[in-house]
């Protein structure tokens, strides 16, 4: 599954979230974030060397973000960067999540 060929879509009225076993797959794919133990959403914590090169993750994840429609919560202390991932609308996760969270990780790999 290229999550990366993928555009995120606006979830219309009615959407839901994804299944267990597709979560179960997508994390898999999707290196480095893990899933919240109620399974409505997925985290990673990103490390960086200084404060300015953190606000630079955090400068394109936003340009990112605005790109796909699609926001993260962002944590941001000194130099580590922790980002959340849930599709609020469902309640839950949907596809869009994890296709941010691919994206994501291309910017720091």
């Amino acid at each position: 599954m290229d999550l990366l060929a993928k555009k995120c879509v606006a979830c219309g009225a009615g959407s839901k979230p994804i299944a267990e076993k597709e979560i179960k797959e997508l994390i898999k794919v999707t290196s480095g974030w893990g899933l919240g133990p109620d399974s409505r959403n997925i985290s990673r914590e990103f490390k960086f060397k200084n404060f300015r090169e953190a606000m630079g993750f955090v400068s394109g994840v936003s340009q990112l973000a605005e790109s796909e429609g699609h926001h993260p919560d962002i944590h941001i202390f000194y130099n580590r960067v922790k980002l959340e991932l849930s599709t609020h609308a469902v309640g839950g996760l949907t596809e869009n999540d994890f296709i941010l969270a691919a994206k994501i990780n291309r910017l720091v790999f």
